[in-house]
């Protein structure tokens, strides 16, 4: 996999590009635009120039988007539906404007109509959103939740439903989380657990629709259904488990992001970086990377 960890834009979006090449991203992941507003602006010319920029100076193997967390397609019609909808068209739009290839977005939650009603609105949405931004480039990475309250894509055949009844899924994606998989029910702390979650996502959507992971370990217990980031190995995931996720041959050019808890200078992200990229290489090659490291990046060694 190709890690790296959700940054942020505070700044300028050129700005998360920096942060990310300042802890050794090979991957980041933005919000583009502020995730608790319903609506924001579209970026200005310069702003996108700026970003553009980074991207090429960095030289990044991928740089996606997170959706806002108001967003919500599968609600009942109502004024926030609507409001929803508005500002994943808008999203698209910015992102199509910055050159971003894929938004993670959650499924949504059915707010007590059962899911099979949620299943319907989400797909409806969809389509709303998919025709009103029919020029874009843009897909949606839908990402598997934990299944707390009445959030639904807990399980993968939830998401097969939206793949299996939108009009263009070609615009359609996944992005799995590993928290979010591991409370949901799904016992990845083994190869064969593992190895079976993604015989069931291939068999039902096919694995090629993976566009990036989430790496996160989990606060709380096997199938809890509650969504509680830990940091690698710190949960109940554990660091054995991700040494087989993340060196799975199938995704070895995916995107693996972090989305753990994180202080303002980041060390948070640069142990987990470091631990996810011990799990992967041998101990020569490990430590060349961390004295490589600390010479590109002086000031992470005193952490």
């Amino acid at each position: 996999m190709k890690f790296g960890a959700h940054c942020s834009t505070a700044g300028g979006y050129w700005r998360a590009l920096e942060r990310g090449a300042s802890i050794n991203c090979e991957v980041v992941q933005i919000f583009v635009k502020n995730n608790m507003q319903w609506m924001g602006r579209l970026p200005f010319e310069a702003e996108i120039g700026e970003f553009v920029h980074a991207k090429k100076q960095y030289k990044f193997a991928k740089v996606f988007g997170h959706t806002g967390y108001l967003i919500n397609l599968a609600a009942d019609p109502s004024p926030n539906r609507d409001k929803s909808i508005q500002s994943l068209i808008q999203e698209i739009q910015i992102a199509d404007l910055l050159g971003i290839p894929f938004l993670v977005m959650h499924p949504g939650a059915h707010l007590g109509a059962g899911e099979p009603h949620g299943f319907q609105q989400a797909v409806k949405g969809l389509n709303e959103v998919f025709a009103a931004t029919s020029d874009a480039k843009v897909r949606i990475a839908l990402e598997n939740t934990a299944g707390q309250g009445s959030c639904f894509g807990n399980r993968i055949e939830h998401l097969a439903h939206i793949f299996d009844n939108v009009d263009n899924p070609k615009r359609l994606g996944l992005c799995i989380d590993t928290c979010h998989l591991f409370a949901a029910g799904y016992d990845i702390r083994t190869a064969k657990g593992w190895d079976n979650a993604i015989k069931e996502i291939d068999s039902l959507i096919g694995r090629r629709q993976i566009l990036a992971f989430h790496l996160n370990d989990s606060k709380t217990d096997l199938g809890s259904r509650v969504d509680r980031h830990a940091h690698i190995g710190q949960g109940k995931i554990g660091r054995t488990a991700f040494k087989h996720i993340v060196n799975d041959a199938r995704f070895k050019s995916t995107p693996g992001c972090l989305e753990t808890p994180k202080s303002k200078d980041l060390h948070e992200d640069v142990q987990n970086l470091e631990m996810l990229r011990t799990l992967t290489c041998v101990v020569g090659e490990t430590r060349k990377y961390s004295r490589r490291q600390s010479k590109q990046n002086p000031s992470l060694s005193k952490q």
